[in-house]
């Protein structure tokens, strides 16, 4: 028997939550959608096509910081509230985030959010699938925009910079956990991106995302979710550093252990788009 779903407006809400609130005045939604390169699918051209109504497009690409030579690495303190501000996502709001894969890279404006200080965030738990799919309501009107202040206080141990996760990869004192696929984290395949060695980063687990779904693409209650991250062999006990390609989907699992009650987690937002790249780095396979 599994328990029934917990809506938690900081982690992870039902659609029947967000249907119930959708016209809160203090309730900002925002399409958080982005594909591989390789999907095929412009996530800007759908969400003009049909949106949940009132939410706003947040480009994972361009609220980044652009200054790296990284993929989507995470704004700047300025930058973020410039874009927020404009966007009318400011203090005293309650943020959902939606994409339009189901759960995958909301995942990551959530931890965005939450690198910025702002707890009162998110996640629609099925994203805009499961909301088309029972019926619900889409637009494609642009919301209107207010300019709204908002407050940053950027919580620094909620991401690990390439040294820290060396570090932590050479002493063993936190559990690095990949979301990859396991054809990519034992080295089998190609990377997608052009350039980038195969293989994991050593004594990093693999679990990759998509153990923490439901067959209907929700994600797992607490129990299955812990089942999970014990499956991959991960020690609860241990602080844990996600990773992935870019830093996206190693979200999904920082959100899983935040679900669950594991609140020492940060995200290695370079990923291995950034670990693949030096040859001084030490790569594992298998």
């Amino acid at each position: 028997m599994t328990s029934a779903f917990r809506d938690d407006p900081k982690t992870l809400v039902s659609t029947d939550w967000l249907a119930a609130h959708l016209k809160d005045p203090d309730l900002r939604v925002l399409d958080a959608s982005w594909y591989m390169p390789d999907a095929g699918r412009d996530a800007k051209a759908e969400y003009d096509a049909g949106h949940i109504p009132g939410a706003r497009f947040f480009d994972i690409d361009e609220i980044s910081d652009q200054r790296s030579a990284l993929p989507h690495m995470a704004p700047p303190v300025e930058k973020f509230i410039s874009r927020m501000r404009a966007m009318g996502v400011g203090d005293g709001h309650q943020v959902v985030i939606y994409d339009g894969a189901g759960l995958f890279s909301a995942a990551r404006v959530w931890w965005t959010f939450r690198l910025m200080g702002k707890t009162d965030v998110a996640v629609l738990d099925g994203g805009l699938p499961k909301w088309r799919a029972e019926g619900r309501e889409i637009e494609d009107m642009p919301p209107v925009l207010r300019d709204r202040h908002i407050t940053v206080s950027r919580q620094a141990g909620l991401v690990k910079d390439v040294t820290q996760v060396a570090h932590a990869s050479k002493l063993g004192e936190a559990e690095i956990i990949d979301a990859r696929s396991a054809p990519r984290f034992r080295g089998e395949v190609a990377e997608p991106r052009p350039g980038l060695r195969s293989g994991h980063i050593p004594g990093s687990k693999n679990l990759p995302f998509g153990e923490l779904f439901n067959a209907d693409g929700t994600m797992k209650n607490d129990a299955d979710l812990r089942a999970a991250f014990t499956a991959a062999g991960v020690d609860l006990s241990k602080p844990a550093i996600t990773t992935c390609g870019s830093g996206v989907t190693a979200a999904i699992l920082a959100l899983g252990l935040e679900r669950m009650g594991h609140r020492n987690w940060a995200l290695y937002d370079g990923s291995w788009a950034e670990w693949g790249m030096y040859d001084d780095l030490r790569v594992a396979k298998g």
